[in-house]
């Protein structure tokens, strides 16, 4: 059914149906109209409320124009305030920095999660150098550390210098990420910005990728590993990965004995290796026998977080129960191995033992190597505490003992007979052989007496003579 409509004058029209085509219901929808506009003023529509709609009459005439007036504001859609961008897939820029408005709590201004196209708010890296890890800002600088390198950024000012090279600036720019310089050498955190610590403006990290230990300072970046550990980090970090997962590197610093501590997990494994570094004396004196999952200092405390997800405070102070060398409720006594090697190119025979320091360390294992086949074995020397026993009110000692402040034990042979040796084992004393490996160790008394008394050790000696072998 065709119907004619009379225009006045030239407009726009929209024609629109009331009922939805093919549409089989016994109550019609309702036609709200025109709202705002009175039925009896020109360019409204009536209402049609479910009786009075004809059903040859669904089809509604509307003008997209106000009141129909010619020229009159046209219902559109208006201005777009935003552009649509033609690839609106996601882009992972892995080496650059974007940063939000600013937040202050003084004024209550919260715009972090404001990001401005209009405004340059990006800054990019050498993408070659691998993704940034990690960011740390100090004073009015911003370090960041990519996997392969390590740069600064000049914070909320960019300066621009003179080319007489005297470095006086001529002017500044406010800018909230400067320009970028990076630090001299080829190092970076590699995946690992777990392994960074901080002590005033000391940084450490490592980077496994090139097997090294790093420490960023005001001289530059310096290589912490080579400091006597370049085979052993070389190792570790070498074989801490495997092709189906990364290990870890956790790091941190130990308010308590001013000292970087360093734990390496391999991946898929129970094995791990956790030792700190000493500025002091520029080398990594000890390692310790715990797995940490983190690990941090809080006034003057340190503190390390286990896989179980428990808090553990070391070098605490307990009056009741105060035993050395218990990390997370279960205690391994401490041991340290060293070698004698005097007179390098002479045999020897290595007769006693000797040491300064405190009761409480027994000789564990003391092992004589003649050559790459022949070693000599000495007997475990037991400390003073543990060797001492009486006989007829008399006390002795089996072990060590106390002369003029010092502990001396003469070394018993426990070698099997070798081919031609017509005395052997405990039968002759010392142990013959170039060098000799010693690895001493608190007692058992550490742990139960004493109160947890720590055991200090200051200095070891051997006394020997050359081998007529």
């Amino acid at each position: 059914m065709a119907a004619a409509v009379e225009v006045k004058f030239y407009n726009s029209f929209l024609l629109r149906k009331i009922v939805q085509t093919g549409a089989v219901s016994t109550t019609p929808p309702v036609w709200q109209g025109s709202p705002g506009i009175p039925e009896n003023v020109d360019g409204s529509f009536p209402q049609y409320t479910g009786t009075n709609v004809i059903k040859n009459k669904c089809w509604i005439v509307e003008e997209s124009r106000i009141r129909g007036g010619f020229n009159n504001t046209e219902m559109l859609y208006g201005v777009k305030a935003y552009l649509v961008d033609v690839e609106p897939n996601a882009n992972f820029r892995t080496s650059s920095l974007i940063y939000s408005g600013i937040y202050n709590s003084r004024t209550g201004v919260n715009d972090t999660n404001v990001f401005s196209v209009g405004e340059d708010i990006t800054k990019s890296l050498d993408p070659s150098q691998g993704s940034v890890q990690k960011l740390y800002a100090e004073d009015t600088n911003l370090i960041i550390f990519q996997e392969n390198k390590v740069n600064r950024a000049l914070i909320d000012k960019d300066a621009i210098y003179t080319a007489e090279g005297n470095a006086s600036a001529v002017s500044q720019l406010n800018l909230v990420i400067g320009q970028i310089v990076p630090y001299a050498g080829n190092f970076g955190i590699s995946k690992d910005p777990q392994s960074f610590a901080v002590y005033g403006y000391r940084k450490y990290f490592t980077d496994k990728d090139r097997n090294a230990v790093m420490r960023l300072s005001q001289d530059g970046l310096t290589e912490i590993s080579s400091y006597g550990m370049i085979d052993y980090f070389r190792d570790q970090l070498n074989d801490i990965d495997i092709p189906t997962e990364e290990g870890k590197v956790i790091g941190g610093w130990d308010i308590y004995t001013k000292q970087y501590v360093l734990s390496l997990q391999k991946a898929q494994s129970s094995e791990y290796q956790t030792l700190s570094f000493d500025e002091q004396v520029l080398g990594w004196p000890g390692t310790f026998t715990y797995e940490p999952a983190q690990i941090f200092s809080v006034k003057n405390r340190f503190y390390s977080v286990n896989y179980s997800g428990s808090l553990w405070q070391h070098n605490y102070e307990n009056p009741s129960n105060n035993n050395r060398g218990n990390f997370y409720g279960q205690y391994s006594p401490s041991n340290i191995t060293f070698i004698f090697n005097p007179s390098v190119s002479m045999s020897k025979v290595f007769k006693t033992i000797n040491y300064e320091g405190s009761a409480g360390w027994k000789i564990v294992a003391l092992n004589a190597s003649r050559s790459f086949e022949l070693n000599d074995t000495a007997s475990v020397i037991l400390s003073y505490g543990e060797g001492a026993y009486t006989d007829g009110g008399v006390t002795y000692y089996e072990g060590f003992y106390k002369k003029e402040g010092k502990y001396f034990a003469n070394i018993v042979n426990d070698s099997q007979p070798t081919e031609g040796e017509v005395v052997f084992g405990n039968s002759i004393s010392g142990v013959k052989g170039y060098y000799s490996t010693v690895t001493i160790q608190t007692d058992a008394l550490t742990k139960t007496g004493d109160g947890g008394v720590p055991r200090e050790l200051f200095a070891v000696s051997s006394e020997y003579v050359e081998s007529s072998y």
